[in-house]
């Protein structure tokens, strides 16, 4: 019978050919959509993956994300560091704040005030200045465009920098490169250098500067710390030392994987994007069931007769229906194989541009999944008309 079904299905090779484009197509709208939203998840906590060195991250206990912050006092800092196990503490400042472009327009920024000595959590220039030497300059930032596009722009002639005789908006600009200037509550600053970190989700333009000009620009209520960013000692786990911050000092204390599930959880029941993805992955399948049911359906339909002489043979039907759902099985093996295949190739194409796409290992399982539940369902409906089927209609006309 296994044989007898595969036969009928290669045989016709338009039909077949039709179930394995809409197959293939449902397993890559589906994995894409988890591509998709693992790309963004993962630019929910780039601050975390940026800044690798941090085995444990300290934070208010009401805290339980890297977007929705809320500062703690200073002496947070010094209550951490005398913490057992703890090598090394490091502080992180994070405000947003409004700049102004040397054309009158502004923009805002997510700020990032890293310490002076150590400069841990900042991005490394993409000019040929040191690290140290791009934020030791007074007064200076490096800036980012956080996974946006056309944010960092100033004017290209120097008639429209700084003007006085007010703002100018419809000039030639270009991108912000070292020795432009900003305004920032009425300071200016000076930009060293643009890097290229992990872009953000939800996207924003960044600042990253030391904390002393991080709090020359801050307003005298916002100074406070955001995180602490902590070294372990050897042969010490990150888990028991941040436990031991807990108890100590009752602030929240994560390991950097655990603040990133912790992330990922916090997004899951707080954005609306979530709800998008969800969107994406059932029209995806209600697609995919349109045109697999339909082509299932037509292609039992045409066989009736072939099925009529098999049951008037004395095949069974149950037989019937598991040579059906052989056919389904085969071709969802083959398509959901083609889908993937093409969802990654779709991701080596775009990995140079800047997109949000991640195909990690339950987005592939995922559509695999979706293509059984899409062909068993088709299936089962395909399959009801042969339980009445009658070997007389052989001869009919």
């Amino acid at each position: 019978m296994f044989r007898v079904a595969i036969k009928m299905l290669l045989e016709d090779k338009t039909k077949y050919i039709g179930l394995l484009i809409g197959i293939a197509f449902t397993a890559f709208l589906v994995s894409f959509a988890m591509a998709y939203f693992a790309g963004f998840m993962t630019r929910g906590f780039a601050l975390v993956s940026e800044n690798p060195s941090a085995d444990v991250w300290v934070m208010d206990s009401a805290v339980s994300s890297c977007e929705a912050t809320i500062n703690m006092s200073d002496s947070a800092l010094y209550r951490v560091k005398s913490v057992h196990g703890v090598v090394a503490a490091m502080p992180l400042y994070i405000e947003d704040m409004t700049a102004r472009f040397a054309n009158g327009s502004f923009q805002s920024f997510q700020v990032i005030g890293v310490d002076d000595a150590t400069l841990s959590g900042a991005p490394h220039p993409t000019n040929k200045l040191k690290l140290s030497e791009a934020l030791h300059i007074p007064s200076s930032i490096i800036v980012d465009s956080g996974g946006t596009d056309g944010k960092l722009q100033t004017p290209r002639d120097q008639k429209d920098i700084w003007p006085y005789n007010g703002a100018h908006f419809n000039i030639d600009t270009r991108k912000l490169q070292f020795g432009d200037t900003l305004l920032i509550d009425g300071k200016r600053v000076f930009v060293s250098s643009v890097s290229q970190t992990i872009p953000r989700f939800p996207p924003r333009p960044l600042i990253y500067t030391t904390i002393s000009n991080f709090k020359r620009l801050t307003p005298a209520q916002n100074r406070r710390l955001t995180f602490v960013m902590v070294k372990v000692k050897d042969k010490v786990t990150a888990k028991k030392v941040a436990n031991n911050i807990e108890k100590q000092t009752g602030l929240k204390a994560l390991t950097s994987d655990a603040f990133k599930k912790q992330t990922v959880l916090w997004y899951l029941a707080n954005s609306e994007d979530v709800g998008d993805m969800v969107n994406m992955v059932v029209l995806a399948m209600l697609v995919g069931f349109g045109v697999t049911g339909v082509m299932l359906y037509m292609f039992t339909q045409d066989h009736f007769k072939q099925y009529a002489i098999l049951k008037a043979l004395g095949t069974t039907s149950s037989q019937l229906q598991t040579m059906v759902f052989t056919q389904i099985f085969v071709t969802a093996f083959i398509g959901s194989g083609i889908g993937v295949g093409f969802c990654t190739l779709f991701g080596f194409l775009i990995s140079s541009v800047d997109f949000p796409y991640r195909l990690m290992w339950f987005a592939p399982l995922l559509g695999i999944l979706g293509v059984l539940i899409v062909s068993g369902v088709a299936g089962f409906i395909s399959t009801r008309a042969l339980k009445k089927l009658q070997p007389a209609i052989v001869f009919a006309t």
